[in-house]
């Protein structure tokens, strides 16, 4: 016996009933939990009291319940079951699934056409049910999309208990172990996705060891990302750092921890409102892209990456639909951090562009006004002069923060961590000396010191020394002094009109 409606359902089913009960002949259904779908539709058709038939092209055409069954091995292909639909009288449920290969068939749409108009001498509902579906401009005023709803925190959570209850039952009775923090964690993750998806990701969570860790939050995330399927224009970035690998920036890391409570709060943010973003602009090299990983480290949230300019390029034609569909896919990753890598390559525009990129920026502007859902936007961008002023406006970003260039003592720590990171003692390297030495390098200038003098060392089969990183720090120019005047230029801009992050 068909169970009633679960309250999760309701609302899905409710829309399909109305949709019925209003007369409308050719309903569309993208999702890719057909399970979920077609069971929704067995219960509606139960309710309703309408024989309920199912296509496929592999299994043809079958009737689901009892009554007489057309033989389905006649019914494989799409035009030989919509001329049996069209001459069946009986008013029924009609279910085709995956039948979007063929709508480029003008065959297949003009028999959909002459079923859907003859709706008043038969009242056949037709159901289009697929992942995606594109209706051609023959059947748009006669169709209706039912977009399935995803499961909330609350629903997320019964499949949690629901998969850990069926991992009890094979494990002798032994429980699931995790705690409340780590199950807040995992049901924020996981929204956005089908019932079958979480089902999914919860299972592989449980079954190899019996526990939800926090631990494997982080792949989940990077597997709810790839089931987005986005083709490249967004990046799930699975390394993330903490701001102990970030030297300086004092006042934006005091700035970020005191808005980390309402960024990482689920639901409404309440009495304090969820901070938007920020704009990091800055020097090449000099620690941008490293802070915006430690915003989603020190947080704990994924950090998503857009890199605009590569959005620009590879979908010219298409770059505003496909900004559309990323920064939807953020909102259903939230709460997350969205790195906006090079801004400026994606909004500055050219006369050559059509207009593109001053559409990109209207999307962009509209979205960033609009969100709520716990996206947290960090925009980096290395040229001033090719930003709209619209995107520079007080409001836009809670705040915008200029990244220079390294003092001495920041300098000294750089040198301490990229040493530490590859297992040298910074004890042994007088980092003092070498920061005096470096005036005017950037982060990732220090860097590619070490990583020089290391060979040096090793070519001298020779521990690393401080005198083969001065070397090095000698034979070095730095982009301070092959860019000077427009380094000098951007401070010059920057002074009054940013907040300097250290």
């Amino acid at each position: 016996m068909m169970q009633e409606p679960q309250p999760e359902a309701m609302s899905d089913f409710r829309d399909l009933q109305l949709l019925i009960r209003s007369h409308v002949p050719l309903l569309v259904v993208e999702t890719h939990d057909e399970n979920r779908a077609r069971e929704l539709l067995t219960r509606l058709a139960i309710k309703e009291a309408l024989p309920l038939f199912v296509w496929s092209v592999t299994d043809g055409l079958q009737r689901l319940g009892f009554g007489e069954l057309p033989a389905a091995e006649a019914l494989l292909e799409p035009d030989a079951v919509l001329k049996s639909i069209k001459a069946h009288r009986e008013a029924g449920l009609f279910v085709l699934c995956d039948i979007h290969p063929y709508l480029a068939d003008p065959r297949i749409v003009r028999l959909l056409k002459d079923v859907a108009l003859r709706y008043r001498e038969v009242a056949h509902t037709l159901v289009l049910l697929s992942h995606r579906l594109a209706i051609p401009p023959e059947l748009t005023r006669l169709a209706a999309r039912v977009e399935l709803s995803l499961p909330d925190e609350e629903e997320i959570m019964a499949i949690v208990r629901e998969e850990a209850r069926r991992w009890q039952a094979v494990n002798g009775g032994r429980r699931v172990k995790t705690d409340n923090r780590t199950l807040m964690q995992l049901t924020r993750s996981l929204r956005g996705l089908t019932h079958a998806d979480c089902a999914r990701l919860i299972r592989s969570a449980i079954f190899d060891e019996g526990s939800i860790a926090e631990s494997a939050l982080p792949e989940i995330n990077r597997a709810k990302f790839e089931l987005m399927d986005l083709d490249g224009v967004l990046s799930f970035e699975y390394r993330t750092e903490q701001f102990a690998s970030v030297a300086g920036m004092q006042r934006l890391r005091a700035w970020l921890e005191q808005r980390r409570e309402a960024a990482v709060a689920q639901g409404e943010a309440g009495a304090l409102d969820r901070p938007k973003g920020v704009l990091l602009l800055g020097v090449q090299g000099a620690g941008k892209s490293l802070t915006a990983r430690a915003v989603a480290g020190a947080w704990g949230l994924p950090l998503l990456r857009l890199d605009m300019g590569a959005l620009y390029n590879k979908y010219i034609g298409e770059t505003e639909r496909n900004l559309r569909e990323s920064l939807r896919s953020a909102e259903l990753m939230a709460p997350c951090v969205l790195w906006l890598d090079e801004i400026e390559k994606g909004v500055g525009g050219s006369d050559a562009d059509e207009g593109v990129s001053r559409r990109l920026l209207g999307s962009l502007l509209t979205w960033m006004a609009e969100q709520r859902d716990g996206v947290f936007v960090v925009a980096t961008a290395n040229d001033v002069s090719a930003l709209p002023p619209e995107l520079l406006r007080k409001g836009r970003f809670d705040e915008l923060f200029f990244v220079d260039l390294p003092d001495e003592a920041t300098r000294a720590e750089i040198f301490r961590i990229h040493l530490r990171r590859r297992g040298i003692d910074p004890e042994g390297i007088d980092a003092g000396t070498l920061a005096g030495m470096s005036e005017g390098f950037s982060g990732a200038e220090i860097e590619q010191v070490v990583v020089s003098a290391r060979y040096r060392a090793a070519a001298d089969q020779a521990p690393l020394a401080s005198a083969h990183l001065l070397t090095e720090i000698r034979a070095t120019v730095p982009l301070a002094v092959t860019m000077a005047e427009r380094i000098e230029a951007l401070r010059a801009w920057a002074d009054g009109r940013t907040v300097p992050a250290n």
